[in-house]
């Protein structure tokens, strides 16, 4: 892979991502190793000439309605770094650069040890939306509606992918209703709680399914209910989750991806 030496990034994120460099078990659905990435040679502006991580896209991406084509192929001419019709192309993070031999996007983070698109369906940013739907229990504790994921067991915001072409308030509700109330979308008692949202977080994921070429970015939005609003909804986690609950924010439960940090933002959010 070739050396990028310039990114056109504000000072973004100088968090170093650890989730996507895990060298210890097989990337998502597949036997594929990445390679490891110490932190100081995360970043593209490290030369580091040997870099050559294995290459994988998962068979299931390809053909895809939802997913793009290989880079390569004749007819994909994406107009990157903006809004490219329906698709979103343009990072909250940065403008990001490419690599010179493959043309792929470069993850404006830093190297990952893997490339190609692993299971994500778009190269360069695949955009999410996480709702954190949170209340205050009787016992006075802060609160947020978790699902527990079938994939890992892990507990996470019950969120997902923005589709082409829509907006992402309507991701939002559709990924709650989806995830937490048996999809049911169309509810008029909580059509207060989604007008009143409070956005916690716009920018990149430390997600497992990240490579070189491919990333999760999200928005994360805070629905409060201050009302006892979900008091009469029937919660009840979808076909993705194994279970569903309220969980208290100082709970030690582990949260998937970068999770446990929207988590700290609410916290910080209902300290003000």
């Amino acid at each position: 892979m070739s050396i990028w030496n310039h990114l056109l990034c504000r000072p973004i994120m100088s968090f170093v991502h650890k989730k996507c460099r895990n060298v210890d078990v097989p990337y998502l659905g597949s036997n594929i190793h990445r390679i490891l990435v110490p932190d100081d040679l995360v970043k593209w502006s490290r030369e580091w000439k040997e870099y050559s991580p294995p290459v994988y896209t998962d068979s299931k991406v390809h053909g895809k309605a939802w997913a793009d084509p290989e880079i390569n192929e004749k007819n994909f001419q994406p107009a990157w770094n903006s809004v490219d019709g329906k698709v979103n192309r343009a990072s909250f993070v940065c403008q990001y650069a490419f690599d010179q031999s493959s043309l792929c996007p470069l993850n404006p983070i830093g190297r990952t040890g893997l490339a190609g698109r692993g299971v994500l369906g778009r190269w360069g940013p695949n955009h999410a939306a996480d709702p954190i739907v949170s209340r205050i229990s009787d016992e006075g504790h802060l609160e947020f509606v978790a699902i527990q994921r079938r994939d890992n067991s892990e507990w996470a915001i019950p969120g997902g992918m923005v589709d082409a072409g829509e907006e992402v308030s309507q991701t939002l509700q559709r990924e709650f209703a989806e995830e937490a109330m048996n999809g049911v979308i169309d509810n008029k008692s909580l059509e207060e709680l989604w007008s009143s949202g409070k956005e916690l977080y716009r920018g990149y994921v430390d997600d497992p399914r990240n490579t070189d070429n491919a990333w999760m970015e999200t928005v994360v939005v805070n629905f409060h209910d201050t009302k006892g609003l979900l008091r009469n909804v029937a919660l009840q986690a979808g076909d993705d989750a194994t279970a569903l609950r309220w969980i208290r924010v100082d709970s030690q439960a582990p949260l998937y991806a970068s999770h446990s940090h929207f988590i700290e933002l609410l916290k910080a959010s209902h300290s003000n």
